[in-house]
């Protein structure tokens, strides 16, 4: 009677079995991937799909106001007015890049979930005529 040989770590598995353990992982690797899938895709709340460019826009408004205020405290107060003079208008600068970056970043949503929406209608559709 042949006994299979033994791993090196000591496990009763021969080399075989572990390489099909291992190889199974594979197809999971579609399903943890960043691009949704057609097929899989769950309906998705309006705070999901525009979580990130609300936080920016948010963001953006309160360095964008707190640069208003650095700003005019360089007029109303005498001392460091150099620094308020330096630092105000770089938070204004900022603050407002990243409001009109979150600004535009919502009609670039909305344009991906149309076409989504469009992919996932030709896909129903090709997938009615051609499986029949």
């Amino acid at each position: 009677m042949e006994v299979p040989p033994k791993s090196p770590d000591g496990s009763e598995k021969s080399p075989q079995s572990r390489e099909l353990i291992t190889s199974s992982t594979g197809s999971t690797l579609c399903v943890s991937s960043r691009s949704e899938s057609v097929w899989t895709s769950a309906p998705r709340s309006k705070w999901d799909i525009y979580h990130k460019p609300v936080i920016v826009v948010s963001v953006g408004a309160a360095v964008f106001l707190f640069g208003v205020v650095i700003t005019s405290l360089s007029c109303f107060l005498t001392k460091n007015k150099k620094v308020y003079k330096m630092c105000g208008p770089a938070f204004l600068s900022l603050g407002l890049m990243l409001l009109v970056c979150g600004l535009v970043w919502i009609p670039i949503i909305r344009k991906k979930q149309k076409q989504r929406q469009k992919s996932q209608f030709l896909q129903s559709l090709k997938s009615f005529f051609f499986n029949r």
